[in-house]
């Protein structure tokens, strides 16, 4: 893929952008199955809970302006058998502490006693979660059941200084991760080893993926183990034994598939600027004025014979040559079978912003001389 992200790409960029766009014009390469689908019913799960950061030098939530913090630590006192007088219950402004709320991915098949990772960010007004300690915090799912319990030490990747009304911060403060900080309590239920088939839904749909998928799959295991449903699911006849289900998902995943070449598309950014172009992207026949902006592209093809004896091949090669200049706005001539690397080049070449390049192409699309999708996001 290629991206444009400043004002002018500088000539190293450009090469490496071009190289690209030449390297699209090779066979797709082989993919284990596993880098192309996923297996229904086997995915993780999302776990969130709410939980309090003890331990931190003075960074900890503000009481009067985060209340919730202060009631939350009465009432995990109130569970430990500690109960505060009113007066002082009132009064209390701790610095050390800090909510925060805690989450984690549980992985597929994961069984209680397993460590996993969980990840802490403040929810209130605490500057920083460095040296903090996460007490007993429990992660729920999305039924409401509790699968894991976390508590552990903070590990912050940024830092920060101050000194004098000056202060300086790399990366953020108010975000970090208990590394094995989570035990597991509870084993999510599967369906892993039920029923004669299992699914594989391909991360991104395609007929003819999907078909290869199913063509190799039945190579290697035997006539209608597979079929493509669709251009996103294949059903596979799977044995019933889960120790032979595992083997055979094993083997399975490691077999290669070219998948089939993906549509033209053309994905805009116009938050950042940022213009990806897809493969085969092509222009049909058009006229374009945008700006001071003067662009021409004409594309021939020429007949080719490397031996004059005929003893050679016969090819047709395209010739397309590109000029471009700034100055008085002209009108944009593109022959149909243009590329849009080189409407790319010739934008390049006089220093045209991505935001040109966007105007251009959503205008191109809308007259229909665009041959690909276009995504604005």
């Amino acid at each position: 893929m290629s991206a444009l992200r400043t004002p002018r790409l500088p000539a190293l960029l450009l090469a490496a952008l071009l190289a690209g766009l030449a390297a699209w014009a090779a066979p797709a390469r082989a993919m284990a199955i596993r880098d192309l689908v996923s297996i229904e019913g086997v995915r993780s799960n999302q776990l969130v809970g709410y939980g309090l950061v003890v331990g931190l030098s003075g960074t900890g939530d503000q009481a009067t302006q985060v209340p919730y913090t202060t009631q939350s630590l009465l009432n995990m006192f109130q569970r430990l058998g500690i109960n505060l007088p009113a007066s002082v219950a009132q009064n209390l402004q701790p610095k050390d502490l800090a909510a925060v709320m805690v989450t984690a991915d549980l992985p597929a098949f994961s069984l209680p006693g397993q460590k996993i990772n969980v990840t802490v960010s403040a929810v209130g007004n605490s500057s920083s979660l460095a040296g903090g300690t996460l007490l007993m915090t429990p992660l729920k799912g999305a039924d409401g059941q509790t699968y894991a319990v976390a508590q552990g030490s903070i590990v912050v990747s940024g830092y920060g200084a101050s000194s004098g009304g000056t202060s300086t911060q790399v990366n953020f403060l108010t975000a970090g991760t208990v590394a094995n900080g989570a035990t597991v309590e509870r084993k999510v239920p599967d369906a892993f080893d039920q029923g004669p088939t299992l699914t594989l839904a391909l991360d991104t749909p395609s007929f003819g993926t999907a078909s290869r998928i199913a063509e190799r799959i039945n190579e290697s295991f035997g006539a209608n183990t597979a079929v493509a449903l669709n251009a996103g699911n294949i059903q596979v006849q799977a044995p019933g034994s889960p120790g032979a289900r595992t083997a055979f998902l094993g083997r399975m995943q490691a077999l290669d598939v070219s998948p089939s070449e993906p549509p033209a598309k053309v994905v805009i950014d116009a938050r950042s600027g940022t213009v990806v172009l897809g493969q085969n992207v092509t222009l049909g026949a058009c006229a374009v004025a945008h700006g001071n902006l003067s662009v021409s592209i004409n594309t021939q093809y020429e007949v080719s014979q490397p031996n004059p004896l005929g003893a050679g091949q016969t090819t047709v090669v395209p010739k397309t040559s590109v000029k471009a200049k700034s100055g008085k706005a002209d009108l944009l001539m593109f022959r149909p079978g243009v590329t849009l690397d080189a409407v790319v080049r010739a934008l390049n070449a006089v220093g045209a912003s991505p935001q040109d390049l966007i105007a251009i192409v959503q205008a191109m699309k809308q007259a229909g001389a665009l041959h690909a999708q276009l995504d604005v996001i």
